[in-house]
């Protein structure tokens, strides 16, 4: 596989979370890409906005209603006619509510469901791990969570009330032009005015505010995040108080922001009472003219002038929803950031992955070469290496040499960009990446320890795992000792990222998780980064003893323990430079020996 074919060397089309993106797609308004997601339900919308004006059309009618029945009340009419005025305003003021109730009953489920499904595209994009290289922890949460949800604001107050306008305020001009047509013409001027002009500024008004607006939530989020996780050592070197600084800075602009939404939304409200004060006045002088001349009779005088004033509801929600519009598009224009990343790793060929128990499980990799974009250096550059079934490998070498990104093509975190990664004779690319790591897991330079008890951060890796398997994990990664003297076991809590316990356990906790998980292959990722000198050794041993009888593959950087691996590649700029037995390396002139005899 080359770097023009996997989505990451610059061809026109991406894969997202199983979703191809080409780049016509990408150029589109956010906003017109977030409506397009509720596409598959555009049938349920389009009921919506016909409910939309089921409900506003019977509020307009039943105040003209009203108006007619009053008026026509002073004329001393049937008791007939009354007791059909009076039936109708009665069937009105029920449909309206109605109506209205299965109008935000459909189309919130629709915009749920829509929203849903955007969650779990965004969840997929991001179990692809690329983007959390790319973004500051407290930004991906707010895009995670925030600009995904405007989605819902967009469908749900900017999809279905302007497409409400049109149909009722079409319809509404219509009925006062038949009654009166200066009335009527009058009335669809000022709906123009309310509901294009009034939105139209508001949006132009709110597009640098809202798109400030999204920067500045973003901004208070990863600050808050980082003056959390970074809250002992901002102590520790008396840097808090210049942290909280920077918190109240991001909540100020962010306040300031949102103040210039509000005054904008305060000066729409007020064009919009003007210009319905002026038409219903405008409306009820043409009216009088009218009566006066015997144009109209004093009944359809009520009528159009009360009509006039609801038909003003029709517009109301929509300089609000435009006011919005330039923070949606901003938010929008962060959630694609993350959608449209490049995949790291591409679909799938086939599918069903299996390794017989008693197959070989010698890994190969043939001239293996990864870049992370199109013009960047090689971080591996024709990369050969094996690891025979059963056998203990080690890659060393200086940091940036490549080490990681190996790890990450092995466990399918990345594809190669050219070359081959075999397992049995295998290529691990053909295959899904979840069928990939039930044959290869690892522990990570930092593994990743859950707030909650050592039963549950074991039972991750195979959930449906009997005590007795448990500590056997933890006894074969030497762990158990430290396990049984803690008060309460395995029901131990071992605190927020596993602060209750030392560097050591939690490598040891992270290959006995690895361990359950029954894998073939392991691969042990800078397990003594973290660690004082005077543990390294000790932990190195345990790891190593653990992982006695799979295929193990130590990446390091620390030349500590060596002595007990089967093979040893040296790998400096993406290249192998030597490989042989600790003691051949020991002899042998060269990066392994100068750092050995420091």
């Amino acid at each position: 596989m080359n770097a023009e074919t996997n989505g990451t060397g610059g061809d026109p089309t991406a894969v997202t979370g199983g979703f191809e993106v080409d780049e016509r797609e990408r150029r589109r308004d956010p906003l017109l890409r977030m409506i397009g997601l509720a596409r598959p339900r555009g049938g349920r919308f389009a009921l919506g906005v016909l409910l939309g004006a089921a409900a506003t059309g019977s509020g307009v009618a039943l105040l003209g209603v009203a108006a007619w029945m009053l008026a026509t009340a002073a004329d001393h009419p049937s008791i007939t006619a009354l007791s059909v005025a009076v039936v109708a305003t009665r069937a009105l003021g029920v449909s309206k509510g109605v109506t209205r109730y299965l109008e935000r009953l459909v189309t919130h489920d629709a915009a749920f469901r829509t929203l849903a499904e955007v969650r779990v595209r965004v969840y997929e994009r991001l179990a692809g791990t690329e983007p959390f290289g790319r973004f500051r922890s407290g930004d991906l949460v707010s895009r995670l969570v925030n600009d995904t949800e405007t989605t819902l604001d967009l469908l749900v107050r900017g999809l279905a009330p302007p497409l409400v306008s049109v149909v009722t305020g079409g319809a509404t001009v219509l009925f006062l032009t038949s009654v009166y047509v200066p009335g009527g013409l009058l009335l669809a001027a000022g709906l123009l005015l309310a509901g294009l002009a009034v939105p139209l500024a508001a949006a132009a008004l709110g597009t640098g505010p809202g798109r400030r607006e999204a920067v500045a939530r973003g901004r208070l989020s990863t600050t808050l995040v980082d003056t959390l996780q970074g809250a002992p050592d901002l102590v520790a070197y008396g840097a808090m108080e210049r942290q909280v600084a920077l918190v109240n800075e991001a909540d100020t602009e962010l306040t300031r922001v949102a103040a210039r939404d509000a005054a904008t939304l305060g000066l729409s409200a007020g064009a919009n009472a003007l210009i319905t004060g002026l038409t219903v006045w405008g409306a009820l002088f043409l009216g009088v003219l009218a009566v006066s001349d015997g144009s109209i009779g004093p009944t359809a005088l009520a009528v159009l002038v009360l009509t006039t004033l609801a038909a003003f509801e029709i517009v109301a929600p929509l300089p609000a929803v435009a006011a919005r519009l330039g923070a949606i598009r901003a938010s929008g224009e962060r959630l694609f950031g993350v959608l449209d990343t490049p995949a790291a790793v591409s679909a799938p060929a086939r599918s069903g992955l299996e390794i017989d128990p008693e197959a070989d499980t010698t890994v190969r990799v043939r001239n293996l070469r990864v870049r992370y974009g199109p013009g960047e250096p090689w971080a591996l550059d024709g990369v050969d290496l094996e690891i025979p079934a059963g056998a203990t490998v080690a890659v060393v070498g200086p940091s940036g040499a490549g080490k990681s990104t190996l790890a990450s093509v092995l466990l399918r975190f990345r594809d190669p960009d050219g070359g081959r990664v075999e397992i049995g004779g295998t290529d691990v690319t053909d295959y899904p990446a979840d069928e990939v790591r039930r044959v290869v897991s690892g522990v990570p330079q930092d593994p990743h320890v859950f707030a909650s008890t050592l039963r549950e951060n074991l039972r991750l890796a195979r959930p449906g795992a009997e005590d007795d398997e448990l500590w056997a994990a933890l006894r074969r990664a030497r762990l158990a000792e430290e396990v049984e003297a803690m008060p309460r076991g395995l029901d131990t809590q071992v605190g927020s990222h596993g602060l209750g316990l030392s560097g050591g356990m939690r490598q040891r906790l992270a290959l006995a998780r690895a361990v359950l998980a029954g894998p073939r292959v392991l691969v042990l990722d800078e397990p003594t980064a973290h660690l004082d000198p005077d543990t390294r050794d000790g932990v190195v041993a345990d790891l190593l003893a653990a992982a006695r009888g799979f295929s193990t593959l130590l990446i390091t950087h620390d030349l500590t323990g060596l002595d007990r691996v089967d093979r040893i590649y040296v790998v400096r700029e993406g290249r192998v430079l030597q490989s042989g037995t600790h003691e051949e390396l020991t002899t042998e002139a060269g990066w392994f020996r100068s750092v050995s005899e420091r």
